[in-house]
């Protein structure tokens, strides 16, 4: 394997931007930096720090960082929104860690940026912490790289209304069947409705990809998240006496079918952790990512903590 540089986000202060140490400073400023969606390229991650931004101006930020903001249209994951397409961060208990992650790389539409806006930091932990991309892949075992060469199949049980896991019209924002039918029929999943009214969909993703701009090959799924042991050992457990894989509200295997050994499962989890880097919050930080180029999660934390998330294309 070869090796990979070190790499942190870049960390962007009033005193850097040579502007005001508040949010109409920050505003000014990347109204004035034309050259951001290369420097957010370049960089891959971009922390705004020290500019005291809050919720009454985090509208004019998100326009200026994020051009066309995207619904959570078809995630996974448990959030409330809060605005014009502006969600809490993913609402698990405090005392568990996220696993690194690129958001939607299970989908065939995905986020090419997400912004994190820290409404109220921790007491303690909390941090975001983010993994290049290609770090993560070199991370890896070759077994593993060579085994998801021809990509991931991805199992989603979404029940109607009532059972384990999310609903397909929170999933899908929406209590339209026919809407939900014709996204999926240009994402080339296989979409089945339940005789229960739940929604059933198979999709064959990619395990990397290319960027389309630096052409960088990087680590690009949530195999490790979506499989039970990447959830922990008592989890898989309980899992798996509940139901069989195949009826879990999402479930993994190789792009053929076949069974991914829980160790690799595990691998991919911690070794993305391990060459994570944190972004530990003060309040009224703004992180932008490249969704492509870098994987996020979250730590485990004490206190309130309130992170705010949108995303664009």
């Amino acid at each position: 394997m070869s090796a990979v540089q070190e790499w942190e986000p870049r960390v962007i202060t009033p005193a850097e931007a040579g502007v005001a140490p508040s949010a109409a400073g920050l505003i000014d400023y990347l109204r004035d930096r034309t050259d951001l969606d290369d420097l957010l390229v370049e960089e891959k991650a971009l922390v705004f720090r020290g500019f005291g931004v809050d919720p009454d101006h985090l509208d004019p930020v998100m326009d200026l960082l994020l051009p066309g903001r995207l619904a959570y249209v078809h995630g996974n994951s448990p959030r409330t929104k809060v605005g014009d397409n502006v969600y809490t961060s993913t609402e698990y208990p405090p005392e568990y860690t996220i696993s690194m992650h690129n958001e939607l790389s299970y989908a065939h539409s995905y986020p090419s940026r997400l912004m994190f806006f820290c409404q109220q930091a921790a007491e303690t932990g909390g941090a975001t912490p983010v993994v290049d991309g290609v770090r993560w892949l070199e991370a890896l075992d070759d077994e593993i790289t060579d085994a998801f060469a021809d990509g991931v199949r991805y199992l989603q049980n979404l029940h109607g209304g009532m059972g384990l896991g999310k609903s397909w019209q929170d999933t899908f924002e929406t209590s339209d069947r026919d809407e939900v039918t014709a996204f999926l029929a240009e994402s080339a999943a296989d979409v089945e409705w339940t005789k229960d009214g739940g929604l059933r969909i198979i999709q064959l993703r990619p395990a990397t990809i290319k960027h389309p701009v630096t052409n960088t090959e990087v680590w690009f799924n949530q195999a490790d998240q979506w499989h039970p042991a990447g959830l922990g050992d008592e989890t898989a457990q309980a899992l798996a006496q509940i139901m069989p894989a195949e009826e879990l509200p999402q479930a993994v295997t190789l792009a053929d079918g076949t069974p991914i050994p829980d160790a690799w499962a595990v691998q991919i989890r911690d070794r993305g952790l391990d060459s994570a880097v944190d972004v530990n919050w003060n309040t009224g930080d703004v992180l932008l990512i490249d969704n492509l180029l870098v994987g996020h999660g979250r730590r485990p934390f004490t206190g309130a903590r309130r992170v705010l998330v949108a995303m664009s294309a």
